[in-house]
């Protein structure tokens, strides 16, 4: 059987390490951690564990961290973890499965990430486990990554985001301004990221501009030009302007089919206009995609049943079309019956 180290980086994680090296430790034939500044309990933490610890002198670059780490790795293949990541215990049965199976054929395995809350999760694909003789490299002081090459395999097998607190809203964002104060030219991957963290801390205007700048680019992620009109969109409709909203989420149909997350957002705006129809009509076309995991980009797996049936049941409700109104709403109740949305409501419908 081939070896599987495990790297991180952290800082300030006491709440969340033993949780998670608690249920993992089993998995790894050496676990390599390193610390950023800890300030808290978490190196003592730490020593109760197998781990070996290394400091880190933090200079705002994540990518920078994360390959010190991988640099003292010594297994044939790296998994790379979050502190605050969970892996349930089904999960890692799949796991140990999928480390019997690694050998040298196989570069990147690529294992699904979930984040969010149970009412509102994105899921989608990340390289996990990378074979250490391809010399992978991390990409990007913030927001990093590695770009797969090679034989690349897809598992069915989820790794949980569960923070237990927030972090310093703007700490991306303050990187981000740092490089460009430096002059350091933003990749077209970096632009839409940054824009992104502009419209994270409610400064639409300015990611307005860099959206813009981002979707004038070419050569970048298709995923990420498709996102970048959503949220695009989004920070249209924060500056009243509903319109250039809707023509933005259009021009993502440019890029490739409609993405069942396009579609809601454009029943939503169609919805707040009181055209209920058309409303009906682009939420009826988002239950008829399949969501692709494989394509790298985020997806919102209620934009393709749950939510657009649900709110095609509020707009026939306002067209007086109380026996539809009932029949969808009875549809996204069977999807999710112990939503939070449906509980609220199941007094209005009835």
């Amino acid at each position: 059987m081939v070896t599987l180290s495990l790297c991180m980086i952290v800082k300030n994680e006491e709440d969340v390490i033993a949780r998670l090296l608690n249920s993992v430790e089993d998995l790894f034939d050496e676990i390599i951690v390193v610390d950023t500044g800890s300030t808290d309990n978490t190196k003592q933490i730490l020593n109760n564990f197998n781990c070996k610890i290394f400091d880190y002198k933090w200079h705002n670059d994540f990518a920078s961290a994360r390959n010190y780490a991988f640099s003292h790795a010594t297994s044939d293949f790296i998994m790379w973890l979050d502190a605050d990541d969970i892996i349930i215990p089904s999960e890692l049965k799949k796991l140990k499965a999928l480390k019997g199976e690694l050998n040298n054929n196989i570069d990147v395995v690529m294992l699904k990430y979930s984040i969010g809350s149970s009412d509102n999760q994105l899921k989608y694909y990340r390289e996990r486990i990378l074979r250490k003789n391809m010399g992978f490299v991390w990409e990007d002081a913030v927001h990093e990554c590695i770009t797969p090459r090679g034989n690349i395999i897809y598992k069915d097998i989820f790794i949980t985001h569960a923070k237990i607190k927030s972090g310093d809203p703007k700490r991306n964002l303050k990187i981000y301004n740092s490089l460009i104060k430096n002059k350091v030219k933003l990749s077209p991957r970096q632009m839409f990221y940054y824009a992104r963290e502009l419209m994270y801390n409610n400064n639409f205007k300015k990611a307005i501009i860099w959206f813009k700048r981002f979707l004038k680019t070419t050569g970048g992620f298709k995923e990420n030009y498709i996102e970048a009109c959503l949220n695009l969109s989004y920070c249209y409709l924060n500056t009243n302007n509903q319109e250039i909203a809707k023509q933005t989420l259009f021009k993502s149909f440019n890029y490739d089919l409609p993405r069942s997350e396009i579609l809601c957002e454009l029943g939503s705006i169609y919805y707040e206009q009181k055209l209920y129809n058309q409303s009906i009509y682009y939420y009826l076309l988002a239950t008829t995609n399949t969501p692709n995991e494989n394509n790298g980009g985020f997806i919102n797996p209620d934009c393709y049943g749950f939510l657009p049936y649900l709110q095609i049941s509020f707009s026939y409700y306002y067209l007086n079309n109380f026996s539809m109104a009932n029949h969808y709403f009875n549809i996204a109740k069977k999807l999710k019956p112990n939503s939070t949305l449906i509980l609220e409501n199941q007094k209005f419908f009835n």
